[in-house]
């Protein structure tokens, strides 16, 4: 059924302005084959909430406008009749008016009521004549396809900086130049060799070019970076720029300071070891980057290689996701995808390994086992004897079966730690890792988890600063107050115990 506005007064005429311009509060681009940058203005508005902008399913897409390079596209037969059409209606709609001031002046109309009708549909044309040139300015500058379809903010409230970084495409010349001929390798991955560079800024970035011996090829090279310049989270490491040289390929991206989670938990003593609360911190860091891909990306993103080798940390100790060269997107009909497996021993989900089915569930698997890293400190596979191991998972529940926590938690934390904060990560690490994937969480699940492990962890500090200040200056400093706190703690222990421990126990 078609409805027609008859427009019999000014007010009317107004009504239907203000309905147009409503259009500009809601922009669903997506599946239109669009390539090149993003309007400056449009992404700051879509990180602002202000503007709820949908442009996923445009692959040939690039990040920031002035990193382009591929100018602006000749205007095409479907862009002129975007453009001619409006502009006809509004001339149109022009004659209209005048023949209606006419009409209005002959029926002895009040020359107040045909300034409004003038002012109203003076308006009309206006907006017409704007909303062609937005199709316009899209369609010459077309928008980039962000995760941030659904103008999702991050945990803290703030923007994510990382959207508006510039997506640059180096020369292999340029290359060479920021990163001293290649002089300082800090690192090594499936892909190539990583080097440091600075750009003309002075800021750091990872250079990670491609070995002669990679397998990958081109094609995948531009899968990796076009998915990398989807993503922008502050618990995602960032992509500045790749090279498509020639047989040049290599992906630059910020620099982490601190390198990766496993140097840290496998740190010599000359490392400061990390604290539980430091480590929650970093597993809901990693956690929000993952929920990130999984739920605020459309189509939904799977990591399929989470280790936490793959976690990098910042100068204070923040984590970001780093490594999406396995990433795959979903389609929008699809539930799983099924394709040769791929990922690191010991963190691959075994239902994944068995039937080639990839759901989001399979990071979740991961995800459970780097948990388990960051509770005891050993690696996911954990030798026996010369010709025995065990996975970390089996280890763990043997261990927690008799009620044994203590046996698990990495030594170097001293004892450090609030011990119901330890079993609730402990539970949640077994049942991300469970073997069939409908039974473990949801990412966004873990996430809260999370926050509640670090609850209870912050709130023991918060017993220990409040008890230690109160201390009896008859004592020895610290002396009475540490008996204090262990009466403390054990009548907290008490209160919780049966919420906070696994369900097994």
């Amino acid at each position: 059924m078609t409805y027609l506005f008859v427009l019999e007064s000014p007010h009317n005429i107004f009504l239907a302005m203000l309905l147009i311009q409503c259009l500009f509060l809601y922009r669903d681009l997506s599946s239109n084959d669009l390539s090149g940058p993003i309007p400056y203005n449009l992404l700051q508005r879509s990180q602002n909430g202000s503007l709820l902008l949908r442009v996923g399913d445009n692959a040939n897409l690039c990040a920031n406008g002035t990193a382009c390079r591929s100018g602006r596209k000749k205007i095409n037969g479907t862009l002129l009749v975007a453009i001619v059409v409006p502009i006809a209606a509004a001339f149109a709609l022009f004659v209209i008016f005048l023949l209606l001031c006419q009409v209005l002046k002959g029926k002895g109309n009040s020359q107040m009521e045909v300034m409004v009708s003038v002012f109203c549909l003076t308006q009309f044309c206006i907006s017409i004549l704007f909303f062609a040139f937005i199709i316009w300015k899209e369609k010459c500058l077309p928008l980039t396809t962000l995760c941030m379809y659904s103008a999702k903010r991050n945990t803290t409230g703030h923007e994510d900086k990382s959207a508006l970084l510039e997506n640059r495409e180096f020369s292999y010349k340029e290359l060479k130049h920021i990163t001293n001929n290649f002089s300082q390798e800090i690192g090594k991955g499936g892909f190539g060799p990583v080097f440091l560079g600075y750009l003309e800024n002075g800021n750091p970035v990872a250079v990670k070019v491609r070995s002669e011996s990679s397998s990958q090829g081109g094609k995948e090279f531009l899968a990796e970076a076009r998915h990398l310049t989807r993503i922008h989270h502050k618990n995602l490491v960032s992509l500045a720029g790749y090279c498509k040289d020639r047989n040049h390929l290599a992906l630059v991206y910020e620099y982490m300071p601190e390198g990766n989670l496993q140097d840290h938990l496998r740190a010599t003593s000359t490392c400061k070891p990390l604290s539980w609360e430091q480590r929650l911190q970093i597993a809901l860091d990693a956690a929000q980057g993952l929920e990130y891909l999984h739920i605020a990306c459309k189509p939904a993103l799977i990591h399929r290689d989470v280790k936490s080798r793959n976690i990098l940390l910042t100068t204070d100790l923040g984590a970001k996701i780093a490594d999406f060269g396995l990433t795959k997107a979903f389609s929008d009909s699809e539930t799983h995808i099924t394709t040769e497996p791929a990922g690191t021993m010991g963190y691959l989900d075994p239902e994944y390994f068995r039937s080639y089915h990839i759901s989001e569930k399979s990071d979740l698997y991961s995800f459970g086992v780097v948990l388990l890293e960051l509770i005891t400190g050993h690696a996911p596979v954990i030798p026996i004897n010369d010709s025995m191991s065990i996975h970390i998972g089996e280890w763990v529940h043997q261990s927690l079966d008799h009620g044994n926590i203590e046996s698990i938690v990495d030594a170097k934390m001293g004892g450090d730690y609030d011990i119901n904060s330890v079993w609730k990560a402990a539970d949640l690490a077994l049942h991300c890792k469970r073997d069939a994937s409908r039974e473990r969480p949801t990412m966004a699940e873990v996430v809260a988890q999370l926050k509640e492990c670090l609850e209870l962890e912050n709130r023991r500090d918060g017993r220990r600063r409040s008890l230690g200040s109160n201390g009896d200056d008859s004592t020895c400093p610290g002396e009475a107050s540490a008996l204090e706190i262990e009466e403390e703690e054990k009548q907290h222990d008490g209160e919780i115990q049966a919420a906070a421990g696994p369900a097994m126990r």
